[in-house]
Formats: C-alpha cells, sequence, structure tokens
C-alpha cells in the first residue's frame, strides 16, 4: 500500500513540475508579436509586413538548428508569413 501511495504522489508532484513547460509554447512570441518600434509601439503598414518576413527568414531553422534551404524554406516562410 505504501508503494503505490509514493508512485502516487511522485507522479501528482512530476506532472505539477511538467505543467509549466507544457504551456511554454502557446506563450512563444510570433513574429507579429515582435514587430515592434524601438519605442515599443507594434509596426504597421510596410515596416510590419518587412518585419515579418525577417523574423520569419531569421526563424527558418531545422530542429538540429541548420537553416533551412530550397523548398523546404520557402515553405516555411510562406506559412510563418500567413500565421503570422
Amino acid at each position: 500500500m505504501k508503494r503505490f501511495a509514493c508512485a502516487a504522489v511522485f507522479a501528482v508532484l512530476f506532472a505539477v513540475v511538467l505543467a509549466p513547460f507544457a504551456a511554454t509554447p502557446a506563450l512563444a512570441q510570433t513574429c507579429v508579436t515582435k514587430a515592434l518600434s524601438k519605442d515599443g509601439k507594434p509596426l504597421s503598414g510596410a515596416a510590419k509586413t518587412s518585419a515579418i518576413k525577417r523574423c520569419c527568414e531569421e526563424s527558418a531553422v531545422s530542429k538540429d538548428g541548420k537553416p533551412l534551404a530550397g523548398a523546404a524554406k520557402t515553405s516555411y516562410i510562406a506559412k510563418c508569413e500567413k500565421d503570422g
């Protein structure tokens, strides 16, 4: 009985410790939220479009950290610009 109780407590603590990390992708900044002027105000028009494009191109990297190339890069940038 003690073994089961110990395992249950461990499982609950494990879930509580990992819960903040599960929410991290939802809190990640997108290129739209990064498109700010030097004084912190949101960009608009051509400046916003340019900032989003630059952000998407800079973030086009593989899981290994290597820059994407060719069709993969083109597809990633198109999706990034569409999603923001």
